[in-house]
């Protein structure tokens, strides 16, 4: 049984799907957990719901649909994803490139079949959906986080720093701390115009840094200035951060020193 979601923030689109799913159903083996009317909406009953297939809008107000599939993929079981979309001819090659399955809008019922077909045999997890995001110039507005069982979103507005430690990442908010398992490359990678890398292992948001402090090393004289290392004053936070050396001319430059 495939255990469908759709996704879409328009009443019409969303009952027409619902009346297309019902055809289908006399071919293909499927129910209907349910319905949503935006991305954080569509977020929150997968999670509760966990479905196999999301059958989902792109243009939505409150967050785009390549967001949505690219926090659904950080799900320990992650759905299936078939974009439904009103994409120009040029997106759709990049689609179709990526062998992610979309619908145009209006759907037909033989393409809504075909893709539910083709989506039990998609893999999930797969790197494709990263390489769409980046095709498309979409880089997130949140960070998603699994916590307790849940999906918990942090903006990405509120990460002071991402520091790489064992096999997780701290998310440094204000606020408090997560982890994720993405790796600090990749973080850098789709953010870097907000962070700079102040160590191997850790990356500051630019907004957050409020200053820089020479520490000295212990017994060092005020004429040694090899000796010692500086660290970022983070706004909002009492904790500093150091900068490796490698690092400092690259730092000072971010920051306009």
């Amino acid at each position: 049984m495939l255990k469908v979601l759709v996704v879409d923030d328009e009443p019409p689109a969303r009952a027409r799907m619902g009346q297309l799913l019902a055809d289908c159903a006399q071919q293909i083996e499927l129910s209907l957990l349910g319905q949503a009317d935006g991305g954080l909406a569509a977020l929150e009953a997968a999670g509760r719901l966990q479905p196999d297939v999301v059958l989902l809008d792109i243009a939505m107000p409150d967050m785009n649909g390549i967001e949505v599939a690219r926090h659904l993929a950080q799900m320990p079981e992650p759905p299936a994803i078939i974009f439904v979309t009103a994409y120009d001819e040029h997106a759709l090659q990049a689609f179709e490139v990526r062998a992610l399955d979309y619908l145009m809008k209006p759907v037909r019922q033989d393409r809504l079949l075909a893709a539910l077909q083709r989506a039990q045999r998609l893999v999930p997890r797969e790197p494709r959906l990263e390489d769409l995001a980046h095709s498309l110039g979409s880089a997130r507005t949140q960070l998603s986080v699994s916590e307790r069982g849940r999906l918990v979103l942090v903006p990405i507005g509120d990460v002071v720093y991402l520091r790489a430690e064992l096999k997780y990442v701290t998310i440094r908010t204000v606020a408090r701390e997560h982890l994720t398992e993405e790796s600090l490359s990749a973080l850098e990678s789709e953010f870097g115009d907000r962070f700079v890398r102040i160590h191997r292992n850790a990356l500051v948001a630019r907004r957050y840094i409020g200053g820089f402090e020479r520490i000295k090393s212990r017994g060092a004289s005020d004429r040694d200035s090899v000796d010692g290392h500086w660290e970022v004053l983070l706004r909002g936070l009492q904790e500093r951060l150091p900068v490796s050396r490698r690092q400092w001319a690259a730092v000072k430059a971010a920051a306009g020193l």
